[in-house]
């Protein structure tokens, strides 16, 4: 009795229409285009979520710049500020302070100022 191996292959296949759905024309329609189309997706996907780190940081970074010039300091000073007063609070929080709470990141500036 042979063995008929049609079932893995087509969940195999399965497996990558799915992915594939919503590409244009023969990226979803043709196997081998696309699985190429599938991986190089994949690839695109796995770089950008280590990209999307680097953007968050820069994107707080120019905040709390922003935030720390209206105090009437530098985005370096301020930091060195906060190090120096022993302030220990990560750039997502202070870039959220610089959106959100004028008041209280005013402060911070004050504290940074008087510890340099």
């Amino acid at each position: 009795m042979r063995i008929k191996r049609g079932v893995n292959a087509v969940k195999k296949r399965r497996k990558i229409f799915r992915l594939a759905k919503g590409y244009f024309g023969c990226k979803s329609k043709n196997y081998r285009i696309a699985r190429q189309a599938v991986m190089k997706s994949l690839q695109y996907a796995y770089v950008g979520r280590k990209r999307r780190k680097r953007d968050m940081r820069n994107l707080w970074i120019a905040r709390i710049n922003a935030g720390a010039r209206v105090n009437g300091l530098s985005y370096s000073r301020f930091m060195h500020g906060l190090k120096v007063a022993g302030i220990d609070l990560n750039r997502k929080v202070l870039a959220d302070l610089a959106v959100t709470d004028a008041a209280g990141f005013a402060a911070l500036c004050e504290k940074a100022k008087a510890a340099l």
